[in-house]
C-alpha cells in the first residue's frame, strides 16, 4: 500500500488518499502520525468516525439518505444471517483493523462464524478482523479513486465480496474479485452468492420511489 513518505505536498496527500475532498482530512494529529488511539479519541470526543490510512485520519461522511439505505440493508441482511445462523452483521460504526495501521469502516459488514473462534463476538473497539462481505454506500464526498483504493485493500486482505451501493444512480456494483464486477440497476435482484447462499434482495427495496 502507498506510503505517506511519497507525499510532498497537500495535493500529493489528497491524491494518495484517493483524491478525496480536503475537508475530510484531519490535521490533528499531523498527517502521517495518527494512530488507532486517535481514531478512538475523535470518536469519543466528537462522535465522528474516522478511518486510519497511512497515518492519516480520514473522516467518513454519510448523509441521512445514505444512512437509511445502510440501515435497511443491515436489517434485511441481519435477519437472513440470524435465521440461517451464518455469522454477524455490523453497521457504519463498526471499525475494523484490516492490517496494521489500516482501519476501515464499511457501512455494512458481514463476518462468518468461521472467522470467529468459538463464535465469540469481538469486544475490542477496533477488532483485528477482515469481513467476508463489505458494503460501501457511496456519499457525495466519495471519489472513484478512493473507492478503487478501498477495493484494492479489501480484496488484497481477504474480503471475498464487496457491494458498492450508489444512491445517486440507484444502482449497486457487485464485486466478486478486484477486477470482476457486475452493475445492477434498481429493478435487479441482489444475491449473496457463495458468501451468503440463498440471500436475495430486490434492489427497489433500498431505493424507495418516494425519496426526495
Amino acid at each position: 500500500m502507498p506510503s505517506l513518505l511519497t507525499a510532498v505536498t497537500v495535493s500529493d496527500l489528497l491524491h494518495q488518499l484517493g483524491d478525496i475532498p480536503p475537508d475530510r482530512v484531519r490535521l490533528q494529529p499531523p498527517p502521517g502520525t495518527a494512530t488507532e488511539a486517535d481514531v478512538l479519541a475523535v470518536h469519543s470526543r466528537e462522535d465522528r468516525l474516522c478511518e486510519l490510512v497511512d497515518g492519516v485520519l480520514v473522516e467518513k461522511t454519510m448523509g441521512y439518505y445514505e444512512s437509511y439505505i445502510a440501515a435497511t440493508l443491515i436489517r434485511l441482511l441481519g435477519n437472513f444471517v440470524v435465521a440461517h445462523d451464518l455469522g454477524i452483521v455490523a453497521g457504519a460504526d463498526g471499525m475494523l483493523r484490516l492490517a496494521p495501521g489500516l482501519v476501515r469502516i464499511p457501512d455494512v459488514s458481514f463476518v462468518s462464524w468461521e472467522k470467529l473462534p468459538g463464535r465469540r463476538l469481538p469486544r475490542q473497539a477496533i477488532p483485528d478482523l477482515v469481513p467476508d462481505l463489505a458494503v460501501e454506500v457511496l456519499s457525495e464526498g466519495n471519489t472513484p479513486r478512493e473507492m478503487a483504493r478501498k477495493l484494492d485493500e479489501y480484496f488484497a486482505l481477504g474480503v471475498r465480496l464487496v457491494w458498492l451501493v450508489n444512491p445517486m444512480t440507484e444502482s449497486t456494483e457487485v464485486y466478486i474479485s478486484r477486477h470482476e464486477s457486475t452493475v445492477l440497476d434498481k429493478s435487479a435482484t441482489l444475491e449473496g452468492g457463495v458468501i451468503l447462499p440463498g440471500f436475495t434482495l430486490l434492489l427497489s427495496a433500498l431505493f424507495p420511489a418516494s425519496s426526495l
